[in-house]
């Protein structure tokens, strides 16, 4: 079957920051001909990354939202549909670690925002797509590699909740037809963590650019026979 995903339209959230995972599986989706709505918080980095995605050719519509609230999940949906007609791949992407700190320094705010940018989001978007999904439609999750780690307690229940949330959404799913399945990247070349961490530790990072081959591969008809998988992109990391 084919890797191509010529016409079929794919919504991307978190595509917010250039040189981080969003911006690599935009353009990865984009350069198989997929028309893209692409989706964060601020309008100014959304519309920059829709912008170099136009310049290579692709078809792009923004959406700033906060996908965190459910009118920020209709609002994305009820855009792309109004724009495109259809949903045929939804790339659950918005979250990421923003708290780093012992659990009993942990507030319930903290607590609850961490869920909601890393899991609650996700639900939130999944359950605005189906019924605008028809067969052979896409979801892709992403989760997160490795065992969990200290100081990140709140992010971590996130991640295996989107591991249950993929699995449950597979099997309630499977009967017409969309598949679920979720990404597990493990320590990521991005910007930011290049940023942060030693030269010497480049040697077992994932490359975004590997990420983003396998959520288009996930995406096409040619992954037609997997779903409710995590899949992990680790690189040398293993």
């Amino acid at each position: 079957m084919s890797n191509s995903l010529e016409g079929k339209i794919a919504v991307v959230t978190g595509v917010s920051q250039r040189g981080q995972i969003g911006d690599a599986v935009a353009k990865a989706l984009a350069d198989r001909g997929a028309i893209l709505a692409i989706s964060a918080r601020t309008q100014r980095n959304v519309e920059a990354r829709a912008a170099e995605l136009r310049q290579a050719g692709a078809r792009v519509l923004v959406v700033a939202a906060s996908l965190t609230e459910q009118a920020g999940a209709k609002q994305l949906v009820e855009t792309t549909m109004k724009e495109y007609g259809r949903i045929d791949v939804l790339v659950n992407l918005a979250g990421g670690l923003t708290r780093y700190k012992p659990a009993v320094e942990f507030s319930l705010d903290d607590w609850n925002d961490e869920l909601s940018n890393n899991l609650v989001s996700a639900f939130l978007v999944s359950r605005e797509v189906f019924p605008h999904m028809q067969a052979g439609g896409a979801i892709i999750n992403f989760a997160r590699a490795g065992l969990s780690q200290a100081n990140m307690v709140a992010y971590n229940c996130a991640k295996a909740g989107i591991e249950a949330l993929t699995r449950t959404l597979a099997l309630e799913q499977r009967d017409l037809g969309i598949r679920v399945n979720a990404v597990a990247p493990g320590l990521v070349d991005t910007t930011s963590n290049i940023a942060a961490m030693k030269p010497t530790d480049l040697k077992r990072w994932t490359k975004r650019e590997d990420i983003a081959e396998v959520v288009a591969f996930l995406a096409s008809p040619a992954a037609a026979g997997i779903t409710g998988q995590v899949i992990a992109v680790t690189g040398w990391g293993l």
